[in-house]
């Protein structure tokens, strides 16, 4: 069975945010998951000093087929440092997962079934 981490930001931790609303819908794309045969997890961080070592414990000890990588990490200009953080961490620590990008938090499935 293929494997998934999806790695993004908790919605609760995002100012302005709806984290409930948000995490719903995080919470029915891992769902889906399981209807294409893919095993995934997702871990969501807040943007500070928590983030790395959270990133690495899932990163670590686990053959991922790929990571997927959320939007809210990768397209707000002020996150560009920590995208960078993020994906050294996945070429460091998970160096045979494909790394995916979604658009939104629905199509994190379509983003990993691009490299499995």
């Amino acid at each position: 069975m293929p494997t998934v981490l999806v790695l993004g930001f908790d919605p609760h931790s995002v100012p302005g945010m709806d984290g409930d609303a948000v995490r719903v819908v995080l919470d029915a794309e891992l769902a889906r998951f399981a209807d294409h045969g893919i095993d995934a997890a997702m871990t969501l961080v807040a943007p500070d000093a928590t983030a790395e070592p959270a990133i690495v414990a899932a990163l670590d000890g686990h053959g991922w087929d790929v990571v997927v990588i959320g939007g809210g990490i990768r397209k707000p200009e002020p996150a560009l440092p920590f995208f960078e953080l993020v994906v050294n961490l996945v070429r460091r620590h998970a160096p045979g997962s494909a790394i995916a990008f979604n658009t939104s938090g629905a199509d994190s499935v379509e983003a990993a079934l691009r490299w499995l």
